[in-house]
């Protein structure tokens, strides 16, 4: 067999993975297409199996007080064995075709490492 290539995955990634996996999820090096919205946040639960819960935190306005306030929302991400990121990193993820039931994005890079 021969080795397996890190593919261009058409987002400008800063850290694209060093490693080589065999995940067919992975977009890197697997069938998996990445397409539509590209979120960034902080990865606050990683003990699934090639999952994370991603937090995601982001000002929405308020018109009666003409304010903002932060809310906040966890997604559900795979998390690829090359990338594998881990609690308190920042990360970013990508939309794709649907894994499972609560699961439609995937880590593409960790853009900080966090302390643990």
């Amino acid at each position: 067999m021969g080795k397996k290539v890190t593919k261009d995955i058409g987002i400008d990634v800063q850290n694209p993975p060093k490693e080589v996996c065999n995940d067919e999820k992975c977009p890197y090096h697997g069938y998996l297409k990445v397409r539509g919205i590209i979120l960034e946040g902080k990865v606050v639960k990683a003990k699934m199996n090639k999952t994370v819960v991603v937090e995601r935190r982001y000002p929405f306005f308020l018109k009666k007080y003409e304010r903002y306030e932060i809310r906040r929302s966890k997604i559900f991400a795979h998390n690829p064995p090359c990338i594998n990121a881990k609690e308190g990193d920042y990360v970013r993820i990508a939309e794709c075709r649907p894994l499972s039931k609560g699961k439609s994005f995937v880590v593409i890079e960790v853009i900080k490492r966090g302390e643990r």
